[in-house]
């Protein structure tokens, strides 16, 4: 397979995802909770269970559990650590995956159909009944790649103790790193470095922004108070250069690896009526929580 050129500051074509920001706006309609239900029941449940408690049926088939959304904690977003995501941070997940776990991404549903399912996960936490996100972390431009800022960047990986989970050489094998559970218990090794596609998604700046907001209901914290945007992109910098050439010349063919014994997507997931059609089940309303 010929490699990929991939830059510091490009865009990397994975999986031939969109922008979510180009598809969340205020000018879109006001999305339908019942269709997102339907969505949600159809493609979702299997592995995130009806209530959102990340028990589905197909949970056991993971290394990684399936997010349990009634807590209101997410990952990868642009707010700050302890905030709610943005609309925008759930589509974008939603439409990308999570790579190298179950969670792919759900570019078989419409734009439409992901705004819809973004509304009905909001009302499984009641959390989004009580709280506003908090405004997005900025993410300053990109800065030239040089061999000294790699350099700096690598002095900042030891220097902030990212070596202590992720290891010297990035591959997730810190001392600390066996003994790390998320905020439900279930053990979590630290991301390996070295391996693309990375979780929080294919652009420099979804590291920056990983960096900086920390994933909550895990242990890798915020580093935006201990480090300057500068120094952010310094350790991006570093980061960017971590996975070896095969990683990049087999990113565009890399397929979900979590998923043991059977493939989930084509053994669960059912058609979705069209839209304005009403769909199987029982109205949102009726169905027991």
């Amino acid at each position: 397979m010929k490699r990929r050129e991939v830059t510091f500051g490009g865009l990397l074509a994975l999986l031939a995802i969109g922008s979510a920001g180009s598809v969340i706006g205020s000018a879109l309609p006001a999305p339908d909770l019942e269709r997102g239900r339907l969505v949600y029941e159809t493609n979702c449940a299997i592995c995130h269970g009806l209530d959102g408690n990340g028990r589905g049926m197909a949970r056991h088939h993971f290394e990684t559990p399936p997010a349990d959304f009634r807590t209101g904690k997410f990952k990868f977003r642009s707010t700050p650590s302890g905030s709610l995501p943005l609309d925008a941070d759930l589509f974008r997940t939603i439409t990308q995956g999570v790579g190298r776990t179950g969670m792919i991404p759900q570019v078989h549903l419409d734009e439409a159909d992901r705004r819809d399912v973004v509304a009905y996960i909001k009302t499984l936490s009641p959390r989004f009944g009580r709280e506003e996100p908090q405004p997005p972390i900025p993410i300053p431009s990109t800065p030239d790649r040089t061999p000294e800022f790699m350099a700096r960047g690598r002095a900042l990986y030891f220097d902030a103790g990212c070596a202590d989970c992720h290891g010297e050489g990035g591959k997730g094998d810190g001392p600390s790193a066996r003994e790390l559970t998320d905020d439900w218990g279930n053990p979590i090794r630290p991301a390996d470095l070295t391996r693309l596609p990375r979780k929080s998604g294919p652009k420099p700046e979804d590291l920056y922004r990983t960096i900086g907001t920390g994933l909550d209901g895990t242990p890798m914290p915020s580093h935006a108070d201990a480090l300057t945007p500068e120094e952010i992109w310094a350790l991006v910098a570093y980061l960017w250069g971590l996975p070896p050439k095969s990683e990049w010349a087999n990113l565009g063919t890399l397929v979900d690896e979590e998923i043991v014994g059977f493939n989930v997507e084509k053994r669960h997931r059912q058609p979705l009526p069209p839209r304005g059609s009403p769909g199987p089940g029982a109205p949102a309303g009726s169905r027991k929580r």
